[in-house]
């Protein structure tokens, strides 16, 4: 693997972004398979605040998305990473963790109170995320619902993200 460069997304990569998408997640056993209509709903929605690809000998080969969500009643300030996602054949080569160091890095510089997700605990905690005893995400069990804040707030209450999260495979645009 050669080196890695990330930078915010350009118009000429969105098919890329979309294929990254739907190969990382083909067989992934708790994927709707939704994740690159998400990505796209959140586009179309403006409400894709940091898209970040990775690019390694000018291919793309990853990418994370960041969206503001609602936390319990706080006021504004959380965002919810989700998806990223890497091309299958490069999987374990720590692209994932350099996209989510990089938005992490952004959220902060943008002021951001903290960042939320559902997904793994195992991968997630050595970015400092864990899970909270009255946080929540509808539908998810407590264990994979994670935090991390940037200032001393303890997020509480339900994660409320944009509505392209809800977005079902027959919904997509033909």
């Amino acid at each position: 693997m050669h080196h890695i460069e990330i930078h915010p997304e350009v118009s000429r990569e969105i098919d890329d972004i979309r294929d990254i998408n739907v190969a990382a997640f083909r067989d992934h056993p708790i994927s709707r398979q939704t994740e690159h209509l998400i990505v796209d709903a959140l586009r179309d929605a403006g409400a894709l605040e940091v898209s970040l690809v990775a690019e390694s000998e000018g291919r793309s080969v990853g990418h994370i998305a960041f969206s503001k969500a609602t936390v319990g009643d706080s006021e504004s300030g959380w965002f919810l990473l989700g998806p990223v996602a890497v091309l299958p054949d490069l999987q374990g080569r720590n692209i994932g963790s350099a996209l989510v160091e990089a938005g992490l890095a952004e959220l902060r510089s943008r002021g951001a109170r903290g960042c939320v997700l559902v997904g793994d605990p195992g991968f997630y905690s050595r970015f400092g995320f864990e899970t909270f005893p009255d946080l929540a995400y509808a539908g998810v069990p407590n264990e994979y619902v994670l935090a991390l804040p940037f200032k001393e707030s303890v997020p509480r209450g339900g994660i409320v993200a944009n509505t392209a999260f809800e977005i079902e495979p027959e919904d997509a645009p033909v």
